[in-house]
């Protein structure tokens, strides 16, 4: 009797859910329809400005509907010809190098940080937060990197200094004490497997989520790092993207705040300088690369968002 009672009440709600799906599915795909054209309207955005000519943004300022068009400023950074694929080379070189190291350690760290019979977990879990609260500073950490352990004129330079990040560490080992179950490791050491068996061929598998979102942060960190590049590189073949579009953006401002300083032929060149699509057009080739790496975490992202929502 009760069972049919449950299953009855389980109907009538079936049909009431039924009844406002449609409205309710055309209501929330509106919102979500808006809300994507809120993300992506700046973007489109600052495309159209950095196709905008000087002129144009003169006249009327920055619009959807330029007066003239222009590829001023794409045409200003393509100048500098051999080198800007140099330092698209190292971006994306050091960008997956530093990535991959990267997330290792982190997972290695993580999983330590799991594991409830590991000894010293307290100590080093302290020695992680402790980093988060207090840091050596700028001058101390120059002196390690530069002057200790050589880190000058080189592609380490540039890896090294990024590779371990506290917040990721934490964020990973919450990732592991939600999603991994202790039994499955019991299981493992039951059947013989060693540890790095157990960590690469179960952990590993099941925490792809996890490890997506990671990899995700830790790319985006490298992609967009200029200071480390200012601070330790000088040799230009070794620049990265966002180091060499910086040094562009600093000397374009600096020409068109000196014009007066300069001759009149060098201030009427000066004064045709694309500076604000300049910059506009700097920001699509530092973003888009990176915008078209992320569907392929987005997948992953999604799940380690809703693992949650399946237990039980």
């Amino acid at each position: 009797m009760d069972k049919n009672k449950v299953m009855s009440m389980n109907r009538r709600i079936g049909r009431r859910l039924n009844s406002i799906s449609l409205p309710s599915e055309i209501l929330i795909n509106i919102v979500l329809a808006l809300f994507c054209l809120m993300c992506i309207i700046p973007f489109i955005f600052v495309i159209i400005i950095s196709f905008t000519s000087s002129e144009s943004i003169r006249q009327i300022g920055f619009s959807f509907t330029p007066v003239q068009w222009s590829m001023d400023a794409y045409n200003f950074i393509l100048k500098l010809g051999d080198q800007l694929w140099r330092s698209y080379y190292n971006s994306i070189l050091i960008t997956v190098i530093g990535t991959v190291i990267s997330v290792l350690i982190t997972i290695l760290y993580a999983y330590a940080l799991f594991r409830k019979d590991f000894k010293l977990r307290g100590f080093f879990m302290f020695f992680c937060f402790f980093t988060m609260l207090f840091g050596g500073g700028l001058a101390p950490t120059y002196y390690v990197c530069k002057l200790m352990l050589g880190l000058s004129d080189n592609y380490a330079a540039l890896v090294v200094p990024m590779l371990l990040n506290p917040f990721n560490v934490i964020i990973m080992r919450t990732f592991f004490q939600t999603s991994v179950p202790t039994e499955l490791i019991e299981a493992s050491a039951i059947d013989g497997g060693g540890e790095y068996y157990t960590f690469f061929k179960i952990i590993v598998p099941i925490s792809k989520p996890g490890i997506a979102t990671i990899a995700l942060l830790n790319s985006i960190a490298y992609w967009n790092e200029w200071f480390i590049p200012l601070l330790y590189v000088r040799d230009a073949k070794f620049f990265p993207l966002q180091y060499l579009l910086y040094r562009m953006q600093s000397q374009a401002d600096f020409l068109a705040k000196n014009a007066s300083m300069i001759g009149p032929e060098a201030s009427k060149m000066i004064a045709n300088l694309p500076e604000h699509s300049l910059r506009m057009a700097l920001v699509v080739l530092v973003v888009l690369p990176i915008a078209c790496a992320y569907p392929f975490f987005q997948r992953y992202i999604i799940s380690g968002l809703t693992i949650g929502s399946v237990k039980g």
